[in-house]
């Protein structure tokens, strides 16, 4: 019998009501709201075990409410609700820190289903020693390499040392900045990530550090930047080397000075955050080239870290495809083996994607294919299809999307000699690479829609949309 106590915030008194009684039907103990302030004031109290709550209340967006719950209590799961079913609304629920986002009208039984999953999660990790966290970090090898790697971790646990990370893609930095936060002395404080590459470059210092109600054009209300969402906490720059000019001539005044104004502001903000950058360039080209900052380099790589990309540690594979293999099991999906003949040909592989690739992968093998013992002759057919083609020589360059586009469809055009393929070739062409693409982007979010839609940059309901059209699988995760 499901237990808990439920903060139940909206100003709608008919929802009040079918919550209430949903959820006491379901056994849980509800406590009923219609405004912001009196949720803060459970919530600061230590009450509650959940909370389901509106986005807009009458006293205060439940945005701006959102970080400081986080921060109080990082491990209380947070449910928002809107009637606002935009792309944003999603986005910005996932970005605060919500546990799930619904829109509504929503599916109760969706919701009890919801609630029960995260409560039954687990809480947060006990504060642990340096002597176990080689066993407890969430980092999957035994390599030399990687040896190397937990070694700098366990020395920068207990500081809050500057530290930049970098590696090809796929090598796992947004992994080793969470494990530095939340094995480190910031652990009950925030972790917020901003991906440089995917804003805007007229929209990154408001991300940064907030703007005030009528700053720029669509600014109707004050927003708290990610640097004030972080404080206390940790701050992940990705892809750092994509932050434009003027934004990196900003963050180096914040580093300096340990303030920032918002976008529009005027009153000095004190920041307490620990920054962690990542990027998969050569920034000191980027300095010669005149496209990053050297003033601001030498700020952020205090402790550089490095990561290897896969095909420098093949000895890992073993571990890493059993992990993956033991994560896809725990997702319902069928549990695999894998032969020696198959990981002999997986360490003979390029990895040109690295561990994400390796990952996808192994999730494939694992939902496509019946076969308890993945052989070497399945992996050899699956490793040959275009999409995770391996590269040949040390030299060689990743195909480009559009130059492989383009010469499927001159083999295409060849197969009909001085005829025409038939009409509607571009609703088919689009039809063929809108599978894959979103098929991946919910592997890469392991079915989580609200994130897979974050990552295509289309509205929630379109993806559903897509998803029912093509036929798409998706497999949620339970962790």
């Amino acid at each position: 019998m499901p237990t808990g106590t439920i903060l139940v915030a909206d100003d709608d008194a008919a929802i009040r009501t079918v919550l209430n009684q949903a959820l006491s039907r379901a056994g849980y103990t509800v406590r009923l709201t219609s405004n912001a302030a009196t949720l803060w004031r459970w919530v600061s109290s230590g009450d509650g075990d959940l909370v389901v709550t509106d986005v807009v209340m009458p006293d205060e967006n439940i945005f701006d409410v959102l970080p400081r719950i986080k921060k109080l209590r990082p491990d209380l799961p947070v449910i928002v609700m809107s009637a606002q079913n935009t792309f944003m609304t999603a986005i910005r629920a996932s970005e605060k820190g919500a546990y799930e986002y619904l829109p509504k009208p929503f599916d109760l039984k969706e919701l009890t289903g919801i609630i029960s999953r995260a409560l039954e999660e687990p809480k947060a990790r006990r504060p642990i020693e340096m002597d176990d966290m080689g066993e407890a970090i969430p980092l999957v090898g035994r390599s030399p390499a990687m040896q190397e790697i937990y070694r700098v971790l366990a020395r920068l646990m207990q500081t809050d040392l500057t530290v930049m990370i970098n590696g090809e893609s796929g090598t796992g930095k947004e992994l080793v900045a969470r494990a530095l936060h939340d094995y480190g002395k910031r652990r009950n404080g925030p972790f917020v990530a901003i991906n440089m590459a995917a804003i805007p470059r007229d929209l990154i210092e408001a991300e940064l550090f907030g703007h005030e109600k009528g700053a720029f054009t669509g600014a109707q209300a004050r927003s708290s930047g990610r640097f004030e969402q972080a404080d206390g906490g940790t701050l992940f720059l990705d892809e750092i080397g994509d932050m434009p000019m003027e934004a990196q001539t900003r963050l180096l005044r914040v580093l300096q000075q340990g303030e920032y104004t918002t976008v529009g502001g005027r009153t000095p903000i004190k920041t307490d955050v620990r920054i962690v950058a990542a990027t998969n360039k050569d920034l000191r080209q980027l300095i010669n080239q005149g496209l990053f900052r050297e003033d601001l380099f030498f700020r952020l790589n205090v402790v550089p870290i490095r990561l290897p990309p896969l095909r420098e540690r093949v000895e890992d594979i073993p571990d890493l495809v059993r992990h993956f293999f033991a994560l896809a099991e725990k997702e319902g999906l069928p549990p695999k083996q894998i032969d020696q003949g198959a990981l002999n040909l997986l360490r003979r592989y390029r990895w040109p994607g690295n561990v994400r690739e390796l990952e996808n992968l192994v999730r494939r093998l694992a939902a496509l294919y019946p076969q308890d013992v993945i052989g070497e002759a399945l992996l050899e057919q699956e490793l040959s299809q275009p999409t995770v083609s391996p590269l040949e020589g040390d030299g060689a360059q990743e195909i480009n999307l559009g130059a492989s586009v383009e010469r499927y469809l001159g083999t295409y055009f060849d197969t009909f000699g001085d005829a025409l393929p038939p009409p509607g070739l571009y609703h088919r062409i689009l039809r063929e690479v809108e599978y894959p693409l979103i098929s991946a982007a919910l592997a890469a979010t392991r079915g989580n829609q609200i994130k897979a839609a974050e990552l295509l940059g289309v509205n929630r309901n379109t993806l559903r949309k897509k998803i029912r059209d093509l036929d798409i699988q998706v497999l949620r995760s339970t962790r």
